[in-house]
Formats: structure tokens, sequence, C-alpha cells
């Protein structure tokens, strides 16, 4: 059953044994704590690696204004951009130069690819990445709340093992990386 932003924050508050929401702005302090940290956390998770539900490439749009100093073309990043992967050329994407700078994109290439982490709807969130969510906004929320720090501290442990065993199951998703250039094997050849 995919999750919206509301149900993720209201099973987050049931941990901590608060009241559910039904909206961010039903006029209870839950409500508002849920709805100005939800966000921040969420997209902190998501640009914290490079999960493979969350990534996307895109052609970018040159701008017409070429960068001040280093590169020769600026590009636009896309609106749901959180963090690069990396960037490239044709039908590559990766081997670029590139360096990200004030919402643009400055290489010295004319058209590039960029590969990158990008913020899905919710509903798209896979079940271990939901339960990642849950455990730390749960942590974010304990202290607001409950005005415990003890049990932040111990949610916020708890938060940890589920990022990492959500950052696992999305590693077996995909061909594990691997070096593709390295003078070492090539001398071997």
């Amino acid at each position: 059953m995919a999750l919206n932003d509301v149900a993720l924050c209201t099973r987050a508050l049931i941990r901590l044994g608060a009241a559910p929401i039904t909206s961010f702005e039903d006029g209870t302090a839950e409500s508002e704590i849920a709805g100005a940290l939800y966000v921040p956390v969420c997209d902190a998770l998501l640009s914290s690696y490079r999960w493979s539900f969350a990534t996307g490439q895109i052609k970018l749009t040159a701008l017409s204004e070429s960068p001040i100093a280093d590169y020769e073309y600026a590009f636009q990043l896309p609106v749901d951009f959180l963090t690069a992967i990396s960037c490239g050329t044709g039908a590559k994407g990766l081997g670029v130069n590139y360096r990200i700078t004030q919402g643009q994109l400055h290489c010295d290439y004319d058209a590039v690819t960029l590969t990158y982490i990008y913020r899905p709807d919710e509903e798209a969130f896979p079940p271990f990445f939901d339960a990642a969510v849950i455990a730390r906004l749960s942590a974010e929320f304990c202290i607001p709340i409950t005005e415990s720090t003890s049990r932040a501290e111990a949610l916020f442990r708890i938060s940890e093992d589920e990022f990492a065993r959500a950052r696992q199951i999305d590693a077996q998703q995909q061909s594990p990386n691997y070096i593709q250039d390295f003078t070492l094997i090539d001398i071997r050849d």
C-alpha cells in the first residue's frame, strides 16, 4: 500500500504514542510539527544515498549566460533536483568534469545529460524506504512532542539501523559497482 506524506507522518506519530493527523493544517501541535519537519527530513534521507527509485537522468537546458570563470557553459538544474551523481555527454551519463553552483551545472560541453537524485512522489517510495522515513520522523518528532531526550536518542539509533537496512536492500536492486579503468588491471592484459 503506497503511503502519502500525511500517512508517513501519522505512522511516525503513532510510534511516539501521539495523536494521528489528517492533514498538515488540522490545527494540532502534531500537525504543525509534522508539517515543519517532513520535507527537510525526507529530502535529507533522499540526498544521503544513491537510491535506485529516486535516480533519474535528464538532458539539461543550456542557459544563455556563460559562467564567469572556469567553465564555458551553464545549465539549469531540474526543479526536483536534490543531488548530482554524474554528468555525461551523448549516450553516456558520466565522464564530464562539472561543478554545481547556485542552482546551475557548469561544464565545458554544450550538451549534457545529468544523472541525479530527485524528489519522487511519496507513493513511489518502496516499503523499505517508507520504514526508514517513518523511523527517522519518529526520532525527529520525539523531542518537540514528548520532550524526552533519552527516548529521542534511542529512536535515532533505531532510525540509523532502519536507514542501513534500507540502503542494503536498495543496493541489491542493481548490478554492483566495478572499477572500469584502472592502470594496474590494464597492465595484466
